[in-house]
């Protein structure tokens, strides 16, 4: 379809869009699904919030007791684009760079940013400055935004390419007290529904990250898709979880979604699962957003008692065995939500909640998106046919400038990376991510089998599986495993769980190897990010 006129006055994130014909389809299906052609994602989020829900109404709580209200959000928000605007001469289009923990003040300077018709550019906290820098270059900031805790290394990314603002504080330049001095009235800038909102950086699960591109309406889509006809959120609910702001899994589940619908989101700058449930017990949250493995580690941790006051408890960020549901409900009666989300479609679109959960499954395709299964050729499989997924709806891949924008598209079809299966009611079955299938004497194992078999062992906290290249077999199942404390490390113990998984699912699925290690690599989202392990292996270095 061909785009809006813009409201950018730089035009850096149009004229860096993959061209239409690399594009996938786009559909809208849901009457909720037809938005106006000129429509400003902060508008709706905020300034018509206050007018629907109230400016007392709480938006944004801290662990420590503390509430921002939908109105105090709106005003500090408008403050913040004046800063932009006025002190920095922001205008329609530039990228402005956010840098900080999930707090009240990362919030306001997106929606700031929005408001301003710049484009946000949030990256994680824990990135350091060559990691920043990359994303830089990539993006050409015109301002960063930052947490003053985590400035050090935005400077130095920056290397005065750039202003840097920290906020936080309490120097005079800090952005705190530039918005201090501020009337907080602000008119938000006309943007068209197709304008680029935000850049998204991927969460690099194969080691090299894409920006991937998102308009004003693709922020709403998932709010108006899956936590509409998924979640079903009210103005009474309160949102939580893990996922930082940086990672679009975290911006819908603690941000969009909350805001959508008048409710409050308790936003936590660092916390275990059990810290975690901890607070959002204490703040009487409604709604977790978290992965697999928090879950996990808040029942071998004896804290189910937490969970039970949930509404919601929505799996995502990696795949959720069907033993994992069966624990958490039986502990807590909880019906975990799964679902599968990528950073390129923005949020989650393969769900199911309620009487139509299938702990075995994923779920369906939510309402507004439609999925198929593709063999390596693009031909859509019939039921019970392994292949790649492939996902049509309102959202949709486009990498900034980047030939593999290719890749991702496949006959109109965003092709997900994912490996899985449909069966003749609809359902998609995880078997594995199409870089984490182990081929090994001939036979195909899905590498989360082999994970979820581990996990059942009463002393694993926690595995990783890949493949390691063996000159007999191809490959061989090589498992990276985290005890729980007081569990021995030895040769006695690798062979207990070799013996468990073979007891546990097919024998010729075991771990020819095991390596005990204090810790995984994850992203910041809870995602395990296996491509390190591969790398260990191959430098010979497990330390």
């Amino acid at each position: 379809m061909p785009l809006s006129p813009s409201s950018h006055v730089d035009t850096f994130t149009r004229d860096h869009l993959p061209p239409l014909e690399q594009w996938p389809t786009m559909e809208f299906t849901l009457p909720e699904l037809q938005y106006p052609d000129r429509m400003n994602a902060a508008t709706v989020l905020i300034d018509d919030a206050v007018a629907a829900f109230g400016a007392d109404r709480p938006a944004l709580l801290a662990p420590d007791g503390t509430t921002l209200s939908y109105g105090q959000l709106l005003a500090r928000s408008n403050q913040v684009a004046q800063v932009l605007v006025e002190d920095f001469g922001i205008v329609p289009g530039n990228r402005v760079m956010l840098r900080g923990p999930n707090n009240a003040w990362l919030v306001a300077c997106w929606l700031g940013v929005l408001k301003a018709g710049a484009v946000a550019v949030t990256t994680m906290a824990a990135l350091r400055a060559q990691e920043i820098t990359t994303i830089a270059e990539l993006t050409k900031p015109s301002v960063a935004l930052c947490d003053h805790r985590f400035v050090e290394d935005m400077v130095l990314a920056a290397d005065d390419a750039y202003p840097v603002v920290a906020f936080g504080g309490d120097g005079e330049s800090d952005l705190v007290q530039l918005a201090a001095a501020k009337s907080g009235q602000f008119t938000n800038v006309d943007a068209a529904a197709d304008d680029v909102a935000l850049l998204g950086p991927t969460s690099g699960t194969t080691g090299t990250p894409k920006i991937t591109m998102h308009f004003h309406r693709d922020i709403l889509a998932n709010a108006d898709t899956f936590a509409r006809h998924i979640l079903k959120p009210t103005k009474d609910d309160v949102f939580a979880g893990s996922p930082p702001l940086a990672f679009t899994f975290g911006l819908g589940g603690l941000v969009v979604f909350p805001l959508r619908f008048g409710a409050s989101s308790l936003l936590t700058e660092r916390a275990t699962p059990v810290e975690l449930a901890e607070l959002s017990h204490q703040a009487g949250a409604t709604v977790l957003f978290t992965a697999p493995t928090a879950y996990r580690a808040i029942l071998k941790n004896g804290k189910a008692d937490l969970l039970r006051s949930l509404r919601v408890g929505v799996s995502a960020g990696e795949h959720l065995p069907a033993e994992t549901w069966h624990q958490v409900n039986e502990a807590t009666g909880l019906e975990l939500v799964n679902g599968i989300g990528s950073t390129e479609m923005l949020h989650v679109f393969i769900s199911a909640a309620g009487k139509d959960i299938r702990p075995d499954r994923t779920g369906t395709a939510i309402p507004g998106f439609r999925a198929t299964i593709l063999d390596e050729h693009g031909k859509e499989l019939g039921p019970n046919e392994i292949g790649r997924l492939a996902v049509i709806g309102p959202t949709g891949c486009r990498y900034l400038d980047d030939e593999r924008q290719l890749n991702y598209i496949s006959g109109g079809w965003n092709v997900t990376g994912d490996v899985f299966m449909k069966d003749e009611e609809g359902y998609f079955i995880y078997q594995a991510r199409s870089d984490n299938m182990i081929v090994s004497s001939g036979y195909n194992i899905g590498a989360p089998e082999v994970e979820n078999a581990l996990n059942q062992h009463d002393e694993v906290l926690e595995t990783a599986v890949i493949a390691r290249p063996d000159p007999n077999r191809g490959s061989i199942v090589c498992a990276f495993v985290v005890l729980v404390d007081g569990a021995e490390q030895s040769e006695a113990k690798a062979k207990e769980l070799q013996d468990f998984v073979k007891a546990t699912i097919a024998p010729y699925k075991y771990p020819r190897e095991i390596h005990f290690v204090d810790e995984l690599p994850h992203n910041p989202s809870g995602k395990l990010q296996h491509f390190k392990l591969r790398e260990a292996l191959n430098a010979d270095s497990l330390s």
